[in-house]
């Protein structure tokens, strides 16, 4: 599948296609913390970043998480991605170390998935 730009709200129920198309119950997806965009579609968090890097983006501003789409929206995102291992930035683990990332993360995923 090829990697997508999210840049406008995309349905929940798009979400649950995709991911039954790739992975079964989940969808890669790269959040942009700053242009608060992100990609999906790609097989690997890494793939989706450099089509990012591509288009623009800084590393700094790049971190990886998985989106489960078909369970509570409180569940939705699990932050776990080699991407995110990133000692320069205090981020020593593949999870994203930092409350106030993650809810930016959150905000920007909530803002651009659709619950219907």
């Amino acid at each position: 599948m090829d990697v997508r730009i999210i840049k406008e709200p995309i349905a929940l129920k798009e979400l649950v296609e995709i991911a039954r198309n790739q992975f079964g119950d989940l969808v890669k997806a790269v959040v942009d913390i700053d242009k608060e965009i992100m990609a999906i579609g790609g097989e690997l968090h890494a793939d989706e970043e450099a089509v990012l890097l591509e288009q623009g983006s800084e590393q700094s501003n790049l971190w990886g998480v998985n989106l489960y789409p078909e369970v509570d929206k409180e569940e939705l995102i699990e932050f776990d991605s080699f991407i995110n291992i990133r000692p320069s930035q205090n981020n020593r683990s593949r999870d994203v170390e930092d409350p106030r990332i993650r809810e930016r993360i959150i905000g920007i995923v909530n803002r651009l998935v659709i619950y219907e």
